[in-house]
């Protein structure tokens, strides 16, 4: 193989990468669009129905410690690991371990919601995000 074929499949190499990327990204950004979108959906719905809010609590990682946040919404699953903010923020509710927090508690941001809650982890254990929206619609 010669320097200028070796370069040129270097190139292209890179070229199909870049759009691979930028293709990726796209499909992600819609997935986050329309899950958004859903959960905005949530939020109307819940307070048609006189859904009530509660505080939401972060819980540490090691699974000891809770800790306040300062937000109210609508836990998504019964372990309290996944909830919906009042203002239509989609919210991990895991954090690591810190004693400061269990005083002062702890300042959580948004995360971008998937349309499946928990794909890639263990068997069993991932869910459409509409589904958890509407068991929790139904719920009360």
């Amino acid at each position: 193989m010669t320097t200028d074929d070796r370069d040129d499949w270097q190139r292209r190499r890179r070229h199909a990468v870049t759009v691979h990327a930028e293709a990726e990204e796209r499909r992600r950004a819609a997935e986050v669009s329309r899950a958004r979108a859903m959960v905005a959906d949530f939020v109307r719905r819940a307070r048609e129905r006189g859904l009530p809010t509660e505080p939401l609590v972060a819980r540490a990682y090691t699974g000891h410690g809770r800790y306040r946040t300062g937000l109210r919404g609508w836990y998504l699953k019964a372990d309290k690991s996944i909830a919906v903010a009042e203002d239509g923020s989609f919210y991990l509710l895991g954090v690591p371990a810190s004693l400061r927090a269990r005083f002062a508690g702890v300042t959580l941001q948004p995360d971008d919601p998937p349309l499946v809650v928990g794909q890639g982890g263990r068997d069993g254990e991932s869910i459409p995000l509409a589904t958890l929206l509407e068991r929790r619609l139904a719920k009360d």
